[in-house]
């Protein structure tokens, strides 16, 4: 069988269980990927906020590196899930509101960055991606205090901590690690990716 035939029946075959190119949760391993990465985002909100007294939410860092690493899937679903967790430990009213920001901020960051075909070199769509993702975040929360919540109080008085602690962490140290360690990831762990990623080759 040709390259072309092969790239056929493989397109035909994964036709309907991929989104841009990545798979769907369909498969055991980017299953458990995903879920590894949501605890790690949990872990991270978890974690910084109880050391804090609630003044450092790193949990953003998790969510962009999620959408940078692996796709808008694992972004979506990791980022979600992982902070929605939290905050039902944290602050269960905000649960919610925070299940839909922070998996639409890692769809974001997975859809503009997309690593399946930008992973082997760091480039300007890794920075519009955290950038977008994370004023997504810091709005997406400013507009829930302050009309969903109605405290105004309370919205501009996060505003400063959601920008410059989680925005500028999660921007930050998501750069860094793209620009450090994506490539070398995923071109040294083909076989996980090739349950993430659809051949590049292959027409959705």
């Amino acid at each position: 069988m040709d390259e072309t035939s092969k790239s056929f029946e493989k397109s035909h075959i994964t036709k309907g269980k991929s989104f841009m190119g990545y798979f769907l949760l369909t498969n055991p391993l980017s299953i458990s990927i995903t879920a590894i990465f949501a605890v790690i985002t949990f872990a991270l909100t978890l974690v910084a906020v109880v050391l804090s007294q609630g003044f450092i939410n790193i949990g953003d860092l998790g969510v962009m590196i999620s959408g940078l690493l692996f796709g808008p899937i694992t972004g979506f679903v990791a980022g979600g899930i992982g902070p929605f967790i939290a905050d039902l430990v944290l602050y269960p009213p905000t649960a919610l509101f925070t299940l839909v920001i922070k998996a639409i901020e890692g769809l974001l960051v997975g859809v503009i960055a997309n690593p399946r075909k930008n992973y082997k070199k760091f480039n300007y769509r890794d920075i519009i991606a955290v950038v977008v993702g994370g004023l997504f975040m810091v709005f997406g929360y400013f507009i829930v205090e302050l009309f969903i919540f109605g405290d105004p109080g309370w919205a501009f008085g996060e505003l400063p901590f959601n920008f410059f602690i989680q925005f500028l962490t999660g921007v930050i140290g998501s750069i860094i690690f793209v620009r450090l360690w994506r490539k070398s990831i995923i071109e040294h762990f083909p076989q996980v990716f090739d349950k993430i990623f659809l051949d590049i080759n292959i027409k959705e």
